[in-house]
């Protein structure tokens, strides 16, 4: 057997992330069949809580992907720009980044708005791209993964609207961790996934589509089939996915959302979060060499990006990831590429700390703890 070979290790990385015991039990809850009655006693709830801590009603659809976060983005780009039309992917990191190559890779016209590591969005430099290239489509990145970077895209919505284009918020790292802001920012299409924030495995991604959005998929050719958000909506307005799901997944999905809006409550799920990011800054203050990535008051709840000191380096930070994982957690080296561009440059490379989804205030005081008696040593 080769489960005695898994190990049990609490993950502070940036999704996947740790699951907690009861969210994990339930994968094994029983199999059903995705178009008989049995579905709805999963997904009607999933359905009605996602709307819930979205804070929308039934002027927004809610659809279902299987796949992650990045298949719904997919479905973005393939569903709302039409041919010929621009889209302008605005971008402070990899995730970014992964938005303007799928824009790339479908054959979309595409211009790309990119900030420095650790740059939240310029307003002003949006300003003067939108004028430039004046598309149709907006994509932005509420909660840069890569960087730490929390975007007021509140307002980048409301400046691409301004300018007649219709923004998209990839919300893949935040929703379930903080208040998206849904209504305020009023994206077209809001996506996110199950694995980060969420705090169930990978599996499915999550949109939050307006009618305008609907509308605007039903002028543009060549959609696809899974990527395509007006074929999608019909069976999510029955409660469903439109292609088989991970029944194991939707079993941990229906019972981890009513434990979020039921149990533990969204107001204090969200404190929870801000009160981890607070114990991080407080941490980074007492250990040498640190420096955020983010600016203050650009930096996200759910992970946070941190300069690391002169001469660990990443052969230092891989050190440092097998000496934690010796104590039984999995320590978060950096985005791999970020880190090769820094270093080459003769900048420090970065270490990231995830405190998402059910990770308590408790368990990231002792990792971070543990954290600095290794580095200490390093």
């Amino acid at each position: 057997m080769i489960e005695k070979d898994f190990a049990e290790l609490a993950l502070f990385i940036t999704g996947p992330t740790w699951i907690r015991p009861e969210a994990r039990a339930a994968a094994a809850l029983p199999e059903f069949g995705h178009r008989d009655a049995e579905n709805i006693k999963r997904f009607g709830p999933i359905f009605a809580h996602l709307r819930t801590m979205a804070r929308v009603g039934q002027e927004r659809d809610v659809i279902l992907f299987n796949g992650s976060g990045s298949t719904a983005l997919e479905a973005a780009v393939r569903s709302l720009v039409a041919d010929g039309e621009t889209v302008l992917n605005v971008s402070v990191g990899a995730f970014g980044d992964l938005f303007h190559k799928m824009a790339v890779l479908n054959g979309k016209k595409a211009a790309q708005l990119k900030f420095a590591a650790g740059q939240a969005i310029d307003l002003a430099r949006m300003e003067q791209a939108l004028v430039e290239h004046k598309p149709a489509v907006v994509t932005l990145t509420q909660n840069e993964t890569s960087t730490g970077v929390l975007n007021d895209v509140e307002s980048a919505c409301a400046l691409a609207r301004k300018y007649g284009a219709l923004p998209v918020v990839d919300g893949v790292s935040l929703f379930g961790g903080a208040d998206a802001r849904i209504p305020e920012s009023d994206p077209v299409m809001y996506v996110t996934s199950t694995q980060k924030s969420l705090g169930v495995h990978a599996g499915f991604g999550i949109a939050f589509v307006s009618a305008e959005a609907l509308d605007k998929a039903a002028q543009v050719a060549n959609r696809g089939y899974s990527s395509d958000i007006v074929t999608q909506v019909n069976t999510a307005r029955k409660s469903q996915t439109l292609t088989t799901p991970n029944g194991g997944l939707a079993n941990q999905l229906a019972v981890q959302l009513d434990y979020i809006v039921n149990v533990e409550g969204i107001a204090k799920r969200y404190a929870r979060h801000e009160a981890m990011r607070d114990m991080v800054a407080a941490w980074v203050e007492r250990q040498p060499g640190f420096d955020f990535l983010a600016a203050e008051g650009f930096r996200s709840p759910t992970l946070t990006a941190l300069r690391t000191p002169e001469g660990l380096g990443s052969a230092g930070l891989k050190r440092v990831k097998e000496a934690m994982r010796e104590r039984g957690y999995l320590f978060d080296t950096g985005y791999g590429k970020l880190n090769v561009e820094l270093e080459s440059q003769g900048a420090r490379p970065i270490c990231r700390i995830g405190h998402m989804g059910d990770i308590t205030p408790e368990m990231l005081a002792k990792y971070l703890d543990d954290l600095g008696r290794v580095l200490a040593q390093a």
